[in-house]
């Protein structure tokens, strides 16, 4: 069969692996001219399980009005004329109970376990090098009632089957030295020795090399404008490449275009609640390979992930809903600076940072929707949030399987099943 892919992030292209894995012809579509410039280029770098407490939680609505005022906080609603983003936020606050936080939990931690020992196999298969650590994921808390508050989280994630440890402040600096310079503020961490760090970008080029060493075609430059229907059946793709329209047919599609999948699905009148969520993400060079870490490192007051690549440190994190606009704000990009440097003042140059700033395709339950659309030769993969990079394998495996007919072997609610 023929499948036509669009998008080339690290869920495209996983979901172009996966694809010809199975046997099908399959071609992925992107503006940019190669895989992962977008969302995937410099994310925080953990394939983290264990972050599976979704932002919709009953603590939210108070911090988030807490947070109006502050241009650094590390959830950022800043209101606009767009309905598209109070539609959201309403929904959002409706995820806000406990009982509808548990059962998005449920759901990332299902997938999430699932895509990481999916991605563990793929790595093995093709071989793929891309600065990745097998040394877990620490989550430290300095304010004790962000780290009671992140007891009960624990607790179902470990019924789930998530390996997530309660430990004290100093089994977290046994476990990671780095952390000395703040020992005396931790109140508490957790450690899940399974999750996994890496170069989402480095993997996904990677991959797609791959993928096109077993035929799959990109074909990069290329815009998507929008479809060709006939009833409940996509009959092509209308792309824009080098002032050239083209019409794409294949036998089946696959929307995989993260924060601008919403707008092409409502030409076919699926609505995706679906918004950008702005995240920033700092990269310098080690300075001191004795202050460094290795273990990926969850700063959950401030919202930040800290991940190891090499010889290079990523910090990653905040959110700020404020529509498609990849200007950067400075104030957030110095907080996180600031905020690394006080945690390991000599592991980076912190003075060096590149900043970037990527739109995270955020649903208001942080659960995406992967599966059939009502289109009977449409399928979705998007609305990853700040997960795409950990849910991603798990996702491409699951909707290959789909595509073929087969069921899933994992307890996730998908799409049109």
């Amino acid at each position: 069969m023929k499948v036509l892919v669009l998008g080339a992030g690290v869920v495209g292209t996983t979901t172009a692996w996966y694809l010809q894995k199975q046997g099908h012809q399959v071609t992925v579509v992107d503006r940019q001219s190669q895989a992962g410039l977008e969302t995937s280029y410099a994310n925080g770098g953990q394939i983290s399980v264990s972050h599976a407490e979704p932002w919709a939680n009953s603590s939210a609505p108070l911090k988030v009005l807490k947070w109006l005022t502050q241009p650094d906080a590390p959830l950022l609603f800043r209101p606009k004329l767009d309905p598209g983003q109070w539609r959201w936020a309403l929904s959002f606050l409706g995820q806000c109970t406990s009982a509808k936080a548990a059962h998005n939990i449920r759901q990332m931690v299902n997938l999430g376990t699932y895509s990481r020992g999916q991605l563990q196999a793929l790595r093995q298969d093709a071989g793929i090098e891309y600065d990745h650590l097998e040394k877990g994921i620490l989550h430290f808390y300095t304010n004790s009632a962000e780290f009671d508050g992140a007891m009960e989280p624990t607790r179902i994630m470990q019924n789930l089957g998530c390996d997530r440890q309660i430990i004290s402040a100093e089994r977290a600096v046994e476990l990671e030295p780095a952390l000395k310079p703040i020992s005396n503020r931790i109140a508490g961490a957790t450690f899940t020795p399974e999750d996994e760090s890496g170069d989402a970008r480095m993997f996904t080029q990677n991959l797609a090399s791959r993928c096109s060493e077993a035929g799959v075609e990109f074909r990069y430059g290329t815009r998507v404008l929008g479809f060709e229907q006939a009833g409940e059946r996509v009959l092509g793709v209308q792309t824009l490449c080098n002032g050239r329209h083209e019409t794409l047919r294949a036998d089946a599609y696959v929307l995989s275009m993260g924060s601008f999948s919403a707008a092409l699905a409502r030409q076919l009148g699926i609505f995706l609640n679906i918004y950008p969520a702005k995240g920033y993400s700092i990269t310098v060079p080690v300075k001191n390979e004795e202050a460094a870490f290795e273990v990926s490192l969850t700063d959950d007051e401030f919202k930040l992930v800290y991940s190891r690549l090499g010889n290079r440190i990523r910090v990653a994190g905040t959110a700020e809903l404020n529509g498609y606009s990849r200007k950067l704000d400075y104030t957030r990009c110095r907080a996180i600076v600031r905020r690394a440097a006080e945690v390991m003042p000599e592991a980076g140059c912190w003075d060096q940072a590149e900043f970037w700033t990527g739109l995270r395709p955020a649903t208001p339950s942080n659960v995406p929707y992967i599966g059939k659309s009502h289109f009977a030769n449409l399928y979705l993969n998007t609305g990853h949030g700040t997960l795409g990079w950990t849910h991603s394998c798990g996702s491409a495996a699951a909707l290959a399987d789909i595509i073929d007919g087969r069921k899933p072997d994992v307890d996730f609610t998908f799409t049109g099943l």
